[in-house]
């Protein structure tokens, strides 16, 4: 049975990312996944948290938005303290991102990834992860090219969705299918293969053993076709 854009069960949805999108940040990539839309920007700051002071490395941190209109209906800004899910977002997106880069050779640095929704139809932490790393990966060379040392970072993360759907294991899912799921996964995992983070909860029901190792292996597999992606957008 087509899902509602016609797509196979196993099948992502579009993907671009263009890099290079924000004139003034160091590093910068819009990614687009069907329909959802993430500007990534990444900042370099001299310097570290006051935690960080005197050992030599660098840090990377992520803040995530979303703008009012991203969605059907307007949003309130967050301003202030920022909710619960806002946050939980920013840590994922900033433990995956941190494995992208060597943080000794990084020196005493901080990378701030900035991931600000401009329109969502799903998956907007996945695409932020994904995203993200690219604009991480222009910020590195940055500093490598500004600074004389060779780039600190060292390999590209990604991330996809996945879930339970009427009782059909789905790939990348959009907003329709996610408000439905009766399970929903997020997957993140390094170039080199490792898994960074599985999230999976049974949101409206329970899923198997074995349905959990068929989404993870078709999550792997897409996630390496957006390493691919990923390095085509950064010239190889």
């Amino acid at each position: 049975m087509a899902r509602n854009d016609g797509r196979a069960p196993e099948q992502p949805r579009p993907l671009k990312l263009e890099r290079g999108v924000a004139e003034y940040a160091e590093g910068s990539c819009l990614i687009t996944v069907g329909r959802t839309r993430v500007l990534c920007t990444a900042s370099v700051e001299e310097g570290v948290p006051g935690w960080k002071k005197g050992k030599g490395e660098g840090w990377v941190t992520a803040e995530y938005s979303m703008l009012p209109r991203a969605t059907n209906t307007r949003n309130r800004r967050e301003r202030g303290q920022i909710g619960g899910r806002t946050q939980e977002i920013q840590r994922l997106i900033g433990r995956s991102l941190r494995s992208c880069v060597d943080m000794a050779a990084l020196g005493e640095r901080q990378i701030t990834i900035d991931c600000d929704v401009l329109q969502a139809d799903g998956g907007t932490r996945t695409a932020s992860i994904t995203g993200g790393a690219v604009a991480l990966f222009e910020a590195c060379r940055w500093i490598s090219e500004t600074r004389g040392i060779e780039s600190p970072f060292r390999e590209f993360v990604a991330a996809v969705s996945a879930g339970l759907v009427d009782g059909r294991l789905l790939l990348d899912l959009d907003y329709l299918e996610d408000s439905a799921a009766e399970v929903d996964l997020n997957l993140v995992a390094r170039e080199s293969g490792g898994i960074i983070e599985v999230q999976g909860t049974g949101e409206h029901g329970h899923f198997s053993p074995e349905q959990l190792y068929y989404l993870t292996q078709m999550m792997s597999g897409c996630v390496r076709g957006l390493h691919a992606a990923q390095r085509a957008a950064v010239g190889g």
